[in-house]
């Protein structure tokens, strides 16, 4: 088969389309002969190599495809049958045409998402779904506020969020990608970081209130301003490091507004939450697709070979949703 392999660290110059053996799956494990690849932060940041694989995991980038059941391992107890269009949610192999992982971390294809688009849909559901309503406890009328609001993350956050009858307020570096997140995405305030200080014009707009949920994708250089954004009770969320890793943390104010802040990884997490977290989505979050609340939004694809364009394209930053590559 072909996958893409890292030869060092680097640009997207680095990115290296080879013969592979196709993998055998093991026990609890199927094979998927994939369709297609979406693109992550954590692909880009691997290639860097800033972010390895867990130990034991494929060094072909890639965390989530769509494709088709294509074998099994021993011991598989989830119902599957040769064939089947699935979604993956993997630690990492997903740029290559055929892949191997825990049946517990793949599910269906939701009703009326095609295979491709589909792609777009395993990596952020289990993000967004695990952080905002599992870890952060996410309510009905509560505030959350998006940074990233047009990327893979930022698009699902915003219109789940809103699926669940939050408020929602995001952040993008331009006036364009500002009013997509308003026109197209539903977001209800908008706001341009480079123009504005977010936490400010949130309480602004929002009748004093500040964010009782932040999703944050930034990390350090982000760290005062959210715990600045916050409401009384408010939960930050740390999910990237965009913005370096170390910060200052006023403990007064944390203190003075009783919040919280919390980081999480997905990649690393053992099988058995993993599976949990996809049997979430699949229960809580495909409905939401099936009848159009959420939409998978793909701003471009690309085939294998071309997976290096593909890299500078998201190195761009102008994407609206997903990049995918196609097998």
């Amino acid at each position: 088969m072909k996958a893409v392999y890292i030869s060092e660290p680097g640009g997207p110059e680095v990115l290296e389309v080879r013969e592979a053996e196709v993998p055998v799956p093991g026990p609890g494990e199927v094979l998927i002969d994939v369709v297609a690849a979406g693109l992550n932060r954590a692909d880009v940041q691997q290639r860097r190599g800033f972010y390895p694989p867990p130990a034991g995991a494929s060094d072909i980038p890639g965390l989530e495809v769509s494709g088709r059941i294509a074998g099994f391992g021993p011991g598989v107890s989830k119902a599957f049958s040769l064939g089947d269009k699935v979604v993956a949610l993997l630690a990492g192999g997903g740029y290559a045409q055929q892949v191997a992982v825990p049946a517990e971390q793949v599910l269906r294809v939701p009703e009326g998402v095609d295979l491709v688009t589909a792609a777009s849909l395993p990596e952020v559901s289990a993000t967004v779904y695990s952080n905002l309503v599992m870890t952060a406890q996410l309510q009905p009328g509560e505030t959350v506020l998006i940074h990233g609001a047009t990327g893979g993350i930022g698009t699902m956050a915003i219109q789940l969020a809103k699926a669940y009858g939050a408020k929602v307020a995001a952040t993008a570096g331009t006036d364009e990608k500002v009013s997509t997140a308003k026109a197209f995405l539903g977001a209800d305030i908008a706001i341009n970081y480079t123009e504005e200080d977010f936490a400010e014009s949130l309480r602004r707009q929002n009748g004093g209130h500040g964010a009782d949920v932040i999703l944050d994708v930034v990390g350090a250089k982000y760290l005062s301003q959210n715990v600045d954004a916050l409401a009384d009770y408010g939960r930050l969320v740390v999910i990237g490091l965009q913005g370096g890793t170390k910060g200052e943390l006023d403990l007064g104010q944390l203190l003075k507004k009783r919040a919280a802040v919390v980081a999480t990884a997905l990649r690393p997490r053992p099988v058995e939450e993993k599976g949990a977290i996809m049997n979430a989505v699949r229960d809580a979050v495909w409905p939401l697709v099936s009848d159009g609340r959420i939409r998978p939004l793909v701003a471009k694809t690309f085939p294998l070979d071309q997976v290096q364009a593909a890299h500078r394209y998201f190195d761009s930053g102008d994407h609206v949703g997903k990049i995918l590559l196609l097998m």
